[in-house]
């Protein structure tokens, strides 16, 4: 991809119909086949009765939306043992993993997560993708979600949605790395393995919450946004805010060695930009950028006792190469290793995390020692 996952997750999303979360809907809509790309796919529509969320709202239904690969496998207990959740970044949705930089390496014969032996399920988060978020029409009355109910939402999704007692590996990239540290301490046996990509393990604070609430008042500011009840999108707010997101995404070197001259750079630049605007709605964006707001895993760190491997990018803007907080993090988990991927032309800044090429012997090394 031409720019890090963040970006092109929010590229990827496309208006919802309007219709309101709590109308009523089958529990688990019928699976329904499809084929992206070379990967054979299925899709469904899992609904949460009366879901609270931590502010105390509630909905009486919310929907999940998720996509798998593959087949569950059932051990002799009768008990699936071979499911892998991978979950997604801010903006994003479950699809993005069937792109080729990450899917023609993993999910392949013989390859670390081939489908032929596990059973990949890949979520659309609250707020994201085919899932219940503001723009169904509750707008900004819709729950303020953070990652905590995000994960509570997969739990049920796993458990009763689809059975699962214990997952095989976790894994996910940006937002879903966060989620990974968070699944870690709630559910601490519930997989078997984690493996985060491209976070960090302590509160959003600092530059990481300036470009994001910057990107929020981008929209916030504009008087076309109307608190949230617009009847076009805030042109001007959301190119603000995807100006952030592609600054926040670029890959220095990357980005260097493939528009040298000042008038490649701009022209790629203002491309990108205007191709991600297609597919921003704006209230959608400041829930999703809004939802890390609580975010800290730091204290409960030894709550981590899942094998895990962690692996951040030297080149990443959003979680820099000069943070100290990876190597002190995994002395206090059990077993946990980090890894920072050096910056090369080659790397792709925070977007490194979906480029399976530079980590996938780290996750087959993983699976490995898990089995």
């Amino acid at each position: 991809m031409l720019l890090s996952l963040l970006l092109a997750a929010v590229q990827a999303l496309t208006p919802s119909p309007q219709a309101t979360p709590a109308a009523p809907i089958a529990t688990r809509a019928a699976s329904t086949p499809a084929t992206t790309g070379r990967w054979p796919t299925r899709e469904a529509d899992y609904m949460l009765h009366d879901f609270a969320f931590r502010s105390g709202e509630r909905l009486r239904a919310l929907r999940l939306h998720y996509t798998t690969l593959g087949t569950p496998h059932r051990n002799a207990a009768g008990e699936i043992d071979n499911a892998v959740m991978v979950l997604h970044g801010t903006g994003g949705t479950g699809k993005q993993f069937l792109q080729p930089q990450f899917a023609d390496r993993l999910y392949g014969p013989g390859q670390p997560l081939d489908i032929r032996r596990y059973w990949i399920i890949l979520p659309d988060n609250i707020g994201h993708g085919g899932s219940s978020k503001p723009s169904d029409g509750m707008r900004m009355a819709f729950p303020k979600y953070d990652y905590d109910d995000m994960v509570a939402a997969q739990h049920r999704l796993l458990t009763q949605g689809l059975g699962i007692k214990r997952m095989r590996l976790i894994m996910g990239t940006s937002m879903g790395c966060m989620h990974a540290f968070v699944w870690g301490e709630t559910y601490p046996t519930f997989a078997r393995a984690l493996m985060p990509l491209g976070c960090e393990v302590v509160p959003i604070a600092g530059l990481n919450r300036m470009w994001r609430q910057l990107a929020i008042d981008a929209i916030t500011s504009d008087p076309a946004w109307m608190a949230g009840k617009y009847t076009a999108e805030p042109a001007q707010g959301i190119r603000g805010a995807a100006s952030l997101l592609f600054v926040a995404g670029g890959a220095p070197l990357w980005i260097q060695a493939n528009y040298p001259t000042r008038d490649s750079a701009v022209t790629y630049a203002r491309e990108r930009v205007a191709a991600s605007i297609k597919g921003i709605d704006a209230n959608d964006l400041i829930y999703q950028l809004d939802a890390s707001r609580n975010y800290d895993p730091w204290p409960r760190l030894e709550a981590i006792t899942a094998p895990t491997v962690w692996i951040n990018s030297a080149d990443d803007f959003i979680n820099p190469r000069g943070f100290t907080y990876p190597a002190e993090g995994v002395k206090r988990m059990k077993d946990a290793t980090f890894r920072l991927i050096a910056e090369t032309p080659e790397t792709r800044g925070h977007g490194t995390h979906t480029w399976a090429k530079f980590w996938e012997g780290d996750l087959a090394a993983l699976l490995k020692r898990t089995e």
